[in-house]
């Protein structure tokens, strides 16, 4: 009897470690973006070269290594956003350019796969780290977006941290926001683009600043987290499609998930986080081809400029982009991270 009750535990137990190795997958991806537009190699020294792959790897190896340890999506996107928040290189966090007033709005939006669940924050001033705010919204609020004071102040009844507006000034973007208003008072720096709007004067030369990350871990799961400074000048609260989920942001876990930069209006019109997502559900096509289609079609077409990251329920990535350079990179299971700034 007892030997029969052996044979039985180990067959229990047996079955129940192969169940756990079919949920569990070794398969786990980490890609991330610090903006797309006119980023060339002429203009970039060797040193600030450098510094721009650098900190791409460190985001990618800090969300990889909560990936590695069996982490979730979520995690892992959040981790990512906020070392590019914390880097003054970027516009977002810390290096987020100033408006018409000469202050800093931030935006940012995070989606779970999984489940479709979002949150986002949009015009904040305090806030140190806008995506931990997003992902607060979405698990503790029954909201999907919050906005302004009021996003503050839910963030800080959450534990999210909170600083004097005046740790956002970085003298790189003071100087660049007293350029563009030296040179038209009216007009918006999309921080890397050469062409203007019909609607809203663009400075010349500028770059679309956001950052993003997408991830697929262990699981199965999906997620995507994208935040923002926004433009350059901008006025009268302009949001764009950061912290808007389907134009910014969104993840399926039927499809991929997804975090743009570029042109913000131009990605609303579009909804181009879900457009990506619906042409895979819909048309079955593959990653790249709704990604490409997309990027190099659509966008262009309407008269916008950016680019995208996603990853696949299957862990293929793109990165797309219509502009000369975007800040990216990725990392799979094995942990080497490769980044890339200029176009191919």
């Amino acid at each position: 009897m007892n030997k029969l009750l052996l044979i039985l535990l180990l067959f229990v137990m047996n079955y129940v470690q192969g169940q756990q190795a079919n949920a569990h997958s070794n398969k786990v991806v980490l890609v991330v973006h610090g903006g797309a537009g006119t980023i060339l190699k002429k203009n970039m020294t060797p040193e600030k070269e450098k510094e721009y792959e650098l900190a791409l790897k460190q985001a990618l190896e800090d969300g990889y290594g909560i990936l590695s340890k069996g982490g979730s999506a979520l995690d892992a996107v959040e981790k990512a956003v906020k070392e590019l928040e914390d880097n003054p290189l970027f516009n977002a966090g810390k290096g987020s350019v100033f408006t018409n007033e000469g202050k800093n709005e931030l935006d940012a939006s995070i989606m779970d796969g999984k489940t479709l669940a979002a949150g986002a924050v949009a015009g904040v001033t305090n806030i140190k780290n806008p995506i931990s705010a997003a992902r607060a919204v979405m698990e503790k609020s029954g909201h999907v977006m919050m906005v302004g004071k009021g996003a503050e102040k839910f963030a800080a009844l959450h534990g999210i941290e909170i600083v004097d507006p005046k740790y956002f000034y970085t003298e790189d973007r003071w100087k660049s926001f007293l350029r563009v208003r030296s040179t038209d008072p009216d007009s918006v720096e999309l921080d890397h683009s050469n062409k203007s709007s019909q609607v809203l004067p663009v400075h010349h030369d500028s770059k679309f600043g956001t950052v993003g990350a997408v991830a697929l871990d262990s699981y199965g799961n999906l997620a995507a987290a994208t935040s923002t400074g926004g433009m350059t000048n901008k006025k009268f609260g302009r949001v764009g499609d950061s912290p808007i989920i389907g134009a910014g942001t969104y993840a399926d876990n039927n499809t991929c998930a997804v975090s743009c930069t570029g042109w913000g209006e131009y990605f609303i019109r579009l909804v181009m986080a879900k457009s990506v997502c619906d042409m895979m559900a819909y048309k079955k096509v593959t990653l790249d081809e709704a990604a490409y289609e997309m990027i190099k079609k659509r966008l262009p077409d309407l008269g916008g400029d950016g680019g995208l990251i996603a990853v696949d329920k299957a862990g293929n990535i793109t990165m797309p982009f219509n502009t000369e350079g975007m800040y990216r990179g990725y990392i799979q299971s094995g942990g080497k991270a490769v980044v890339k700034i200029y176009g191919d």
